[in-house]
């Protein structure tokens, strides 16, 4: 019997960091694998994950590999990093992740795609530091949101949702599931294909099989193995950030801060509008300050998130 070939693109969420099994990461997509097909068809999954991934690394390094492997079902979910980088840039976004899922979607790949919550919520930042990372967030999740509706995904929102808010999903850097919030994904993943009427065998369990680790275990990992992402994330992003945050503060103060949403608003527009043949929808989604408000100037309910 023919083997249903799954491929995982992404950065870290995807190749499973805080699911350590076997001296290696699992995560969520390895689990959403297990549930995928009826027990007597095989499936075959391979992770072309990163850490640190951005939407150009899955674009040049990763696709390559994922298509000669021929996928029925792939997984693109990037974009975290792209923002925690000073050189941040919302056209190259659009550019990249159009042209990834595009080459899935014209082979007829069932193709997987999510939006996912802001970094800065996550990370508990202060407001003028989150805010900047929130709107880059946002801008991401519009154009993913733009994106997934053109190329036919199959599309878990978890921009927003209560359930990824929950902090015993998330392992102790706040950035990445632990084996609880892994799970939590793969079921979900599993259900919206569900609804897309795809064929599948039973959902991923979503209880862990192991204790989470302890308070102190988890500060310890994080003071030892976590030192050197932090350290990276620091040198590049720590500079850009500030500025980011120092004019946050200068538009708190003048009270307009909604210049910046708006320039954001623009700044997503104007990439989309570059995406050939893509019809930009003048309606943005209410936990998006969307597309529609730099357009026209007004917020209207979403044609595309749930």
């Amino acid at each position: 019997m023919k083997a249903l070939r799954f491929a995982a693109l992404g950065d870290s969420l995807t190749e499973g960091v805080g699911d350590p099994v076997g001296g290696g990461w699992r995560g969520w997509a390895a689990l959403l694998a297990e549930g995928l097909a009826p027990t007597e068809v095989p499936v075959e999954f391979r992770n072309f994950a990163t850490s640190g991934a951005q939407t150009s690394d899955v674009l040049l390094r990763q696709l390559p590999c994922a298509l000669a492997f021929t996928p029925d079902v792939a997984s693109v979910v990037a974009g975290i990093n792209d923002t925690l980088r000073a050189a941040f840039d919302i056209h190259a976004v659009a550019a990249h992740l159009d042209t990834v899922y595009g080459a899935f979607a014209e082979r007829g790949t069932v193709l997987l795609t999510a939006c996912l919550p802001d970094p800065g919520a996550l990370l508990g930042l202060p407001g003028v530091l989150a805010r900047p990372l929130a709107r880059r967030q946002r801008a991401v999740n519009s154009v993913v949101h733009a994106l997934s509706e053109r190329h036919g995904a199959v599309h878990l929102h978890a921009a927003d949702a209560a359930w990824a808010a929950d902090p015993a999903l998330w392992s102790v850097d706040r950035l990445h599931p632990g084996e609880r919030g892994h799970r939590e994904f793969a079921a979900r993943f599993h259900a919206v294909l569900a609804a897309a009427g795809e064929t599948l065998g039973p959902a991923p369990p979503v209880e862990p099989e192991r204790p989470a680790p302890t308070r102190a275990a988890g500060l310890w990992w994080l003071a030892t193995a976590g030192t050197g992402w932090v350290a990276r994330r620091c040198a590049d992003l720590l500079p850009g950030l500030l500025a980011l945050a120092a004019e946050e503060a200068r538009h708190g103060m003048r009270g307009t801060g909604a210049r910046l949403d708006l320039r954001a608003s623009a700044g997503v527009a104007a990439a989309l509008a570059s995406v050939p043949g893509l019809e930009v929808p003048l309606r943005a989604c209410d936990h998006v300050t969307g597309v529609a408000q730099a357009a026209s100037g007004t917020s209207q309910p979403c044609e595309v998130c749930p």
